[in-house]
């Protein structure tokens, strides 16, 4: 799913979890923890919003959040960052920190 300034406000206004991945296409570590957050993104349907967004197209969001260097995870649970994942990792860091949004 893609996360940009038309569809954020009401994804965290929903009842689940987000968890917001800040990348670019120029990005190595960006591209190879991609396929991680799209297999997440399928296992947690339903339960949690997994999500991309790009920072060369969200200017805003990413200074809202002060991303400053990509990859970065937010976790956000009723609209407050509870946890983040700067730089790559492992699918299963990934799925440790979603585990502790539910």
């Amino acid at each position: 799913m893609e996360i940009n300034k038309t569809n954020i406000d009401a994804l965290l206004a929903g009842d689940q979890p987000v968890v917001i991945d800040f990348w670019a296409e120029w990005c190595g570590p960006c591209r190879a923890i991609a396929p991680y957050v799209e297999e997440l993104a399928a296992e947690y349907e339903g339960k949690v919003v997994i999500g991309k967004c790009d920072v060369e197209e969200n200017d805003e969001i990413t200074m809202k959040y002060g991303v400053r260097n990509i990859p970065t995870i937010l976790f956000i649970k009723n609209g407050e960052v509870v946890d983040k994942q700067v730089g790559g990792c492992s699918k299963s860091a990934l799925e440790e920190k979603i585990a502790k949004l539910l």
